[in-house]
């Protein structure tokens, strides 16, 4: 199967949970995991609708459109400088064949705009980052060089600004991915705030603002970093593991239940396994399924059976969550007029 190719988003939320060794394996692979989670009979919707897709690919091109001076006016409004002619800016050709050629020819352009003394806009550049061992190629929807040789990364999202704020949601998770590309451009002078481009209101005009992502920048690096290899994962595998989804589903199942995942509710919105490990980490009883906040509540009790067992115990507790947990037994009994 030819691999698909990781993301900023993916890495986004791959650094947002370093610990699953199944995501990261799947994902350095290049496994195709929605199809991968039909085949387990876990299907799932995450993804972006086709009218979402198209409607993002409109908006993007009404911004873009005249070599991109309206996403400079933009730009040179939130930095407070004035906006160049557009005869004065340089939009490169960033052709090149694969995605070494163009990460190269980008690296290029880079160089040459640092050096250059006027604007120039990068349009879908590709960047390479180093992660766990494999290269991942990414490309940022634009990339801004201004005459002193300092780059700003350009997010261009469909989703609106309404009365002059947007959905935390959906702004968090640009800015995490965003400091990936930050990240891959470490290389350069680049600014640690970028530049997200949304619909104001329910029209087509665009609206921008900085994000402060030096926040995503330092917990992505950092996390990125705790990835174990995958050379390391893999050999911890049976020879035989595969992730072919033409394989029977019992066979399919052995195999992805043998790398190890650590399911969070939040990976709903940002894995298309996560029905699956969610049937999983559910019928394991672990505590997980919860939620991060109780699972740091309860310790070193994994399991639902023994957060039960613990609150039922009437002995005294040397485990501060196990006391807690009597303790909590004891009051809910006294609210009920039962006898623990």
């Amino acid at each position: 199967m030819p691999p698909r190719a990781l993301d900023a988003r993916a890495l986004a939320a791959l650094a947002a949970n370093p610990g699953c060794r199944r995501r990261a394996l799947l994902d350095g692979a290049g496994v195709d995991k929605a199809r991968l989670a039909e085949a387990l009979g876990s299907p799932s919707a995450f993804g972006q609708s086709q009218f979402a897709f198209a409607r993002g690919n409109s908006f993007e091109a009404s911004v873009k459109a005249d070599g991109g001076a309206e996403l400079l006016r933009l730009l040179c409004r939130r930095l407070g400088v004035e906006p160049p002619a557009p005869a004065d800016v340089t939009v490169p050709d960033l052709s090149a064949p694969g995605a070494a050629g163009r990460t190269a020819r980008t690296a290029l352009e880079l160089r040459a705009a640092a050096g250059r003394g006027t604007w120039t806009l990068l349009d879908h550049p590709m960047l390479s980052l180093e992660v766990a061992g494999a290269a991942v190629y990414l490309e940022p929807d634009a990339v801004v060089v201004d005459p002193e040789g300092t780059v700003t990364v350009i997010e261009i999202k469909s989703f609106p600004i309404l009365d002059g704020s947007a959905d935390p949601s959906k702004v968090g998770a640009a800015a995490r991915q965003s400091a990936v590309y930050v990240l891959a451009l470490g290389a350069h002078r680049v600014r640690e705030r970028v530049l997200l481009v949304c619909p104001k209101d329910f029209s087509n005009i665009p609206a921008a603002d900085l994000l402060d992502v030096r926040p995503q920048l330092s917990v992505t690096r950092r996390q990125l970093g705790r990835l174990t290899r995958l050379e390391s994962i893999a050999a911890a595998l049976p020879a035989d593991v595969t992730f072919d989804v033409s394989l029977p589903p019992v066979e399919l199942t052995r195999s992805v239940e043998s790398v190890p995942a650590a399911y969070a509710p939040e990976c709903l919105a940002a894995c298309e396994l996560a029905f699956h490990c969610r049937g999983r980490a559910r019928a394991a009883g672990e505590v997980m399924t919860l939620g991060r906040a109780v699972r740091g509540e309860l310790g070193r009790l994994r399991t639902v059976d023994a957060v039960l067992d613990a609150a039922a115990d009437p002995g005294p507790a040397a485990d501060p969550a196990a006391a807690a947990l009597r303790r909590a037994a004891r009051l809910r009994a006294e609210a009920l007029g039962v006898t623990v």
